[in-house]
């Protein structure tokens, strides 16, 4: 899904980005679908790539539907905390409500890295904090940046220890 040249919001340099979404209500594809097109649409992000969409179970708290999820890496011209703003109003646009820690969502959409550097503040934290910690993260985001290194750490060698998790790659009918 790489797009054609769009002209990104913000003033700052432009800033390698990955982006972690997740639904687990309605059309759970399609629900990030939609959400890679707000990304562009507004300018947020110009995206270079995006991985498979990925049949999970529910991480956190588990009494829920399984979910559908997707990284897409990019460049954003955006800091983090008007980077967080804009993921937000996303979410809430396509109708995101709040519920239980890690409990159901029409979208949830993460950022798990901001170009090289560390970035700790009460909302956000950069890189992700359970990054590292999450096959539903790591298997797609390994599937587009084999290569890519994150605080010094392979994410390639960091997916293939959950070479066992039950993740599959979701099929149209499924």
């Amino acid at each position: 899904m790489p797009s054609p040249a769009i002209e990104l919001a913000g003033t700052g340099p432009l800033t390698a980005t990955g982006l972690g979404l997740g639904s687990n209500i309605g059309d759970k594809p399609g629900n990030i679908a939609r959400a890679l097109e707000l990304l562009e649409e507004r300018g947020i992000v110009q995206l270079s790539a995006v991985s498979s969409i990925y049949r999970t179970p529910p991480w956190g708290y588990v009494e829920q539907d399984f979910f559908a999820n997707a990284c897409a890496v990019g460049q954003t011209r955006l800091p983090p905390l008007e980077l967080l703003a804009a993921v937000n109003t996303i979410e809430n646009d396509m109708g995101r409500r709040k519920s239980v820690r890690w409990g159901p969502r029409l979208i949830d959409i993460d950022i798990l890295f901001l170009g090289d550097t560390a970035f700790a503040h009460a909302q956000l934290n950069l890189p992700h904090k359970d990054l590292f910690e999450r096959a539903f993260v790591l298997v797609p985001l390994a599937e587009i940046a084999p290569g890519l290194m994150i605080s010094g750490r392979s994410i390639a060698k960091a997916a293939a220890r959950f070479a066992k998790e039950p993740l599959e790659k979701w099929e149209a009918s499924a």
